[in-house]
C-alpha cells in the first residue's frame, strides 16, 4: 500500500506538476498572442482602409481561451485548449535529440486555428463549417511547433530551436492569414446540389439547411437532418 500510494504521491508531484506549470505558461502566451493579433487586425485595417472601405478587418476578444481576427471573408479563431498533451511514441517529435535528452520537454500546451467563411456568422448559419488549419504547440521551454496545412506545414517546424515569442507569434498570424485568404471557396459539381424541396423553400429563410464551406462548397440539408 505504501508503495502504491508513494507512486501515487510522486506522480501528482513530477507529471501534474508539470502539466500546471505549462498550462499556465501557455495561458500567458496566449494573452500575447491576443495582442499581437489585435496589433495586425488594427494595422491591416487602416490600411485596408486606403484601397476599400468595404473590406471589413477587426478581431474580437472572446475571453481566456478564444479570440476572433476577421479578414474580410475569412474569420480565423484561435482557440487554446485546456488540457496538456504528450506525443505517441511513434511521432517524430519523440525522434529527436531534444526530446531523448528530456521526456518531460514532449509535453505541450496546445492552440488550434480554425478558418470559416465570414458570412457563416454574419448570417448564423449553423450549419456551415470551419476547417482546423493549424495546430500550434508549446512545451515547458516555451519551444513550440506548428502543424498545418501547405506552406504552415514546414514554416515552423524545428521544435528543438525555436522559441515562441512576439516575434515568431507575428510571423505565425500573419502566415496564417495569408493561407487563409488564399484557401478559395469551391463551387460543387452542378449534378450533386440540384434539388431543393418545397418546405426548405418555404422556410422562413434558407440559412438553416444551406451548409457552407470552403472545401464544402454548399450542400442542401434535408429537414430531417436540421430539424429547428
Amino acid at each position: 500500500m505504501d508503495s502504491t500510494r508513494d507512486q501515487i504521491l510522486n506522480s501528482l508531484k513530477g507529471k501534474s506538476v508539470l502539466k500546471q506549470n505549462i498550462y499556465e505558461d501557455i495561458s500567458k502566451i496566449f494573452l500575447d498572442f491576443k495582442e499581437v493579433i489585435k496589433d495586425i487586425a488594427n494595422d491591416l485595417k487602416k490600411e485596408v482602409a486606403k484601397v476599400d472601405k468595404r473590406i471589413v478587418v477587426d478581431s474580437r476578444d472572446k475571453g481566456d481561451v478564444e479570440i476572433e481576427l476577421k479578414v474580410a471573408e475569412d474569420t480565423i479563431i484561435f482557440l487554446m485548449h485546456s488540457d496538456i498533451f504528450a506525443f505517441e511514441k511513434n511521432h517524430e517529435i519523440m525522434k529527436s535529440s531534444y526530446i531523448q535528452e528530456d521526456k518531460d520537454r514532449s509535453y505541450c500546451g496546445m492552440i488550434l486555428v480554425y478558418n470559416f467563411l465570414t458570412d457563416s456568422f454574419r448570417y448564423d448559419r449553423k450549419n456551415d463549417v470551419g476547417y482546423l488549419i493549424a495546430r500550434i504547440f508549446i512545451n515547458k521551454d516555451l519551444h513550440f511547433f506548428l502543424e498545418g496545412k501547405r506552406q504552415l506545414g514546414y514554416m515552423f517546424n524545428d521544435f528543438d530551436k525555436s522559441v515562441i515569442d512576439k516575434e515568431q507569434m507575428v510571423k505565425i498570424v500573419e502566415s496564417i492569414i495569408v493561407y487563409s485568404l488564399e484557401f478559395d471557396l469551391y463551387v460543387p459539381e452542378y449534378d450533386e446540389e440540384n434539388q431543393l424541396t418545397v418546405s426548405q423553400i418555404n422556410e422562413v429563410n434558407l440559412k438553416t439547411y444551406i451548409a457552407t464551406g470552403k472545401r464544402l462548397g454548399f450542400q442542401f440539408q434535408s429537414q430531417e437532418k436540421n430539424p429547428e
